[in-house]
């Protein structure tokens, strides 16, 4: 069907639901429909004039351009799945086709590109591969998975949140989603961490302090409640808040208000608590060294997090994660991790958690130029020094001597977790349950039935 002669182009081009933009030979953007401006966060008239990479920062703007390769090559692209990002730092997977831009006499004099936001088939594909995505939170383990399923209605509901687990394991990143996924999500988040205050000041920094209230309180100054009003508060490593200020605390939970250090005013608490700690608050509570009735107010709802050497399903996919992250941040072109490099990051403990992942490959970017990643560009204390890589001459030398060995010196090295071992070794349990039932056997000769087959059964 002939389109009609009196429509002009960009009309057509602004009715599409698909964004489209256009460059001239400088990549200066000459046409940006409202499609383009819905996808990629701002008016269209912010990004006339500008260049293109300048609007989208996106996963090919750094070194692989496809509008650019388009007009050089003079060829077309065809759903390239890649992402931007938009100024208010969201990225956005989108699907992109290209192609040189003409004028009457055939001449190239830009390039135009088509782009639809794809988050939707990214969300079900990721599902379909057993990854749930919340927030900035992913993960494959089942239980995080649970946790990410309850998120929404426990943050709808308003109720108090204790967030359990060890360092790093991303209590504040809960909070924040749960925050977010609030009815107060326009109103301000304020963490505040009760272990990095000392505990003379952790009240006036919590519900403020009135002119004269103390030496140097030459003004009146609002405390973290005032300034959270209408939003979320996030009381980091609650375990060390002092005995007196859990009793006033007590009292925000149950009246919903508050006074200022020195001051008779009574000032509402509007605002929404949330709490976090890495100490056994409950072993606490029995031993009277936190309130058990303000044990009790905080944890109405209570999600305790799984560390991650518990969840070694995720350490792919953090990795993976946090590498597109780095990228975008240090502008590199890092690839992923090679395998012995992976086979490394699986077989540690985490003490540090997910944080401690972070770090690593933070570390990482810092000595690899680009390509891959690889055990040389790891931490020192991550990879087995030469004196450990092999086994000692008093190690029995049967092929079941020695794994067997080999299984009971993993065991040990991860505490008896048998998962972690599993990972190690790159075994199956039910195979490592055999070699160890099967014990070491003899080391003086008569070989090792698995080596040759076994006898049957």
């Amino acid at each position: 069907m002939a389109l009609p002669r009196d429509i002009p182009c960009e009309e057509i081009m602004e009715s599409l639901a698909d964004g489209v933009f256009t460059v001239d030979t400088d990549f200066t953007i000459t046409f940006f429909n409202r499609a383009a401006g819905d996808i990629a966060g701002l008016a269209p008239a912010e990004a006339l004039g500008r260049k293109c990479w300048e609007v989208f920062h996106s996963s090919l703007c750094d070194r692989d351009c496809a509008l650019g390769a388009c007009i050089r090559d003079d060829a077309t692209l065809s759903e390239k799945a890649i992402f931007i990002v938009r100024p208010d730092g969201r990225k956005v997977p989108v699907s992109i086709s290209a192609a040189p831009l003409r004028d009457a006499s055939g001449r190239i004099v830009g390039g135009v590109e088509t782009f639809r936001d794809i988050s939707d088939l990214d969300r079900l594909r990721k599902e379909l591969q057993g990854v749930r995505t919340l927030e900035d939170i992913v993960t494959r383990n089942r239980e995080m998975a649970r946790h990410l399923d309850l998120l929404p209605p426990i943050a709808q509901s308003g109720a108090t949140v204790l967030l359990l687990g060890e360092s790093g394991t991303g209590k504040e990143l809960f909070a924040r989603a749960l925050h977010n996924l609030s009815s107060r999500a326009a109103g301000p988040f304020v963490a505040v961490n009760c272990g990095a205050i000392p505990g003379e000041l952790l009240e006036s920094e919590l519900f403020g302090h009135a002119r004269g209230a103390f030496t140097d309180a030459k003004s009146e100054r609002k405390g973290r409640f005032a300034l959270a009003t209408g939003g979320t508060l996030f009381l980091d490593e609650i375990g060390e808040l002092p005995l007196p200020l859990q009793v006033k605390l007590l009292r925000v939970l149950q009246e919903r208000v508050y006074e200022p250090l020195g001051s008779d005013k009574t000032i509402a608490a509007d605002v929404r608590i949330l709490a976090a700690t890495n100490r056994d608050l409950e072993a606490m509570a029995a031993s009277g060294a936190f309130r058990r009735d303000l044990f009790y107010r905080l944890s109405v709802a209570r999600i305790a997090l799984p560390p991650l050497r518990e969840r070694p399903e995720d350490i792919p996919l953090l990795v993976a994660t946090f590498i597109e992250r780095l990228n975008l941040l240090r502008e590199k072109s890092i690839v992923g991790v090679r395998d012995d490099a992976l086979r490394i990051l699986l077989r540690h403990d985490y003490p540090g958690n997910v944080r401690e992942l972070q770090n690593i490959l933070e570390y990482a970017f810092i000595l690899c130029p680009s390509g891959r990643i690889g055990p040389e560009h790891l931490p020192d204390y991550l990879r087995p020094s030469p004196t450990t890589a092999t086994l000692p001459d008093t190690t029995p030398h049967t092929m079941r001597a020695v794994k067997y060995a080999a299984a009971k010196a993993a065991l040990d090295r991860h505490h008896g977790k048998t998962m972690a071992a599993c990972r190690e070794l790159d075994v199956t349990k039910d195979t490592l349950r055999r070699i160890l039932e099967k014990g070491p056997g003899e080391t003086g000769g008569k070989g090792d039935e698995e080596a040759s087959g076994g006898r049957g059964g």
